[in-house]
């Protein structure tokens, strides 16, 4: 938004700007912020930043948690949602040094950076450009608790056909299970909701290519985005989390991002399409290519493919992820490419035909991802691919033109299988992460810390006693 202090001390002035938030990303990918009074915005700020404990944060030890904040001026953006008017900008966490502070190599930003720096040092492109899809859900009513003697969670959304019982202020168009997709009013109760969401995105310079009702009956929504750049898109994301949060809260209802809210309906993905460019010209298009994909793009695919089981640990990073990844929900479970396969963990669209949209998706991503080290990591393992020449199909990967759900025993075991749980996703992270660290871009400490807050998570899950498992041996 600003290019230099003056203009958006100018901007305070001018708008009324009585407060400027400071939007920091933690290590989980949570926003976290804090808040100064607008004239305390000074040259000061800018040059030396402002201190905060970066162990809170989970990037750093206690004896060495004192870390500043150095915010980015042309991310800065007027908060729709604040209750005093409120200037906020996302920043850079800096480590604390003599003479100068350097950049915090785990810093997400920093990370998503570099990674970019990387590219452009091979040689192979100067920009990456993304498209991800926002896909989640929309509730009226959410509860749960975890405690020694009770776990339980409730949801409801009042467009759901378990709702069509209701004997009270029932009006009937209930949205059938697995019978949301495209779906219009009256049935499609957030078509407003959406509309009002996106209005708010494309103020922030978040362009919408369209918005829709996605399969999941009880209220699940998605909204696509047009193109942008690898760091900008990764801001972008985490704007428009806080967009669609806010805005569900605004109206007394709740949103998540969560891959798999629901038992026996589709789950919420953040599909990711992407192309490069160099010098302005596309390198993904070649008319006489396989599905018009240049070989460059081939061996990006390659090396999608090859690291596809690491690359989960930072696409997809909870435990619920891999209750999305199971056959029968629109959700990819094998590692391999195709056209117009939406059972594929990567789909070319077929009506992307002209040189600069040619581009492919990776269907296995989902939005509790932190989207700096997710989108870094799968250009990382792009450009391996690119490096080392990988062609996916001689290296097993597909193409595989049919519908990869309807396969039999025998004919799954032929093809290789994305991780099933996150701790199998970290067993490949641990195993295959070469392609991360190359240049520098992830730093291993960044790799070990990731990997152990992941399996304590994951440890924690899996110690809880589940619900379905009292339905199944309670009268063992």
């Amino acid at each position: 938004m600003f290019q230099t202090l003056q203009q958006a001390q100018d901007f305070i002035r001018a708008n009324g700007i009585q407060m400027v938030d400071f939007m920091m990303i933690d290590l989980n990918g949570r926003w976290r912020h804090l808040t100064i009074p607008a004239e305390r915005l000074t040259a000061h700020t800018m040059t030396h930043g402002i201190g905060f404990d970066a162990s809170n944060y989970g990037f750093a030890p206690v004896e060495k948690s004192d870390m500043v904040f150095v915010p980015d001026l042309s991310s800065a953006y007027v908060d729709e949602f604040a209750e005093v008017p409120t200037l906020a900008m996302i920043g850079d966490i800096f480590v604390i040094e003599l003479p100068e502070n350097r950049r915090f190599d785990q810093d997400p930003r920093n990370v998503a950076y570099h990674a970019q720096e990387h590219m452009k040092q091979l040689g192979i492109a100067d920009e990456m450009r993304i498209g991800p899809e926002f896909e989640f859900h929309v509730f009226d009513h959410v509860s749960y608790d975890v405690s020694p003697q009770s776990a339980h969670y409730s949801l409801d959304s009042e467009q759901a056909e378990w709702n069509t019982g209701n004997e009270f202020g029932n009006l009937g168009y209930k949205m059938a299970k697995k019978g949301g997709y495209h779906m219009a009013p009256p049935l499609d109760k957030l078509s407003g909701f959406r509309s009002r969401v996106v209005l708010l995105m494309e103020k922030q310079g978040i362009m919408v290519k369209y918005h829709h009702h996605e399969v999941g009956g009880p209220g699940q929504l998605e909204i696509e985005v047009e193109f942008g750049g690898l760091l900008e898109m990764a801001d972008k994301t985490m704007m428009t989390k806080y967009l669609i949060k806010n805005a569900a809260v605004a109206e007394d209802k709740t949103a998540t991002f969560m891959p798999k809210p629901i038992y026996e309906e589709a789950g919420n993905g953040m599909h990711v399409h992407m192309h490069l460019f160099k010098d302005g010209k596309p390198l993904f298009y070649d008319a006489k290519g396989y599905s018009q994909l240049s070989e460059t793009a081939l061996h990006f695919i390659g090396g999608l493919l090859a690291h596809a089981p690491a690359l989960c640990a930072f696409t997809n990073p909870s435990t619920n992820s891999y209750k999305r990844l199971v056959p029968g929900y629109e959700a990819p479970v094998t590692i391999g490419y195709a056209t117009s396969n939406r059972s594929s963990v990567i789909r070319i669209p077929a009506y992307a035909k002209a040189p600069e949209d040619k581009r492919f998706e990776l269907r296995s991503p989902d939005g509790t991802c932190n989207p700096y080290y997710a989108y870094a990591a799968i250009l990382m393992a792009g450009l391996d691919g690119i490096q080392k020449k990988i062609d996916p199909e001689k290296a097993g990967f597909g193409p595989y033109d049919f519908n990869l759900y309807n396969l039999n025993e025998a004919e799954q075991k032929t093809i290789k299988q994305l991780p099933r749980t996150l701790d199998e996703a970290l067993d490949a992270l641990e195993a295959d992460h070469g392609f991360l660290t190359a240049g520098g871009v992830f730093p291993q400490r960044l790799i070990d810390i990731w990997a152990s807050n992941r399996r304590a998570e994951a440890a924690k899950v899996n110690q809880i006693p589940h619900p379905a498992e009292f339905e199944l041996y309670y009268d063992l």
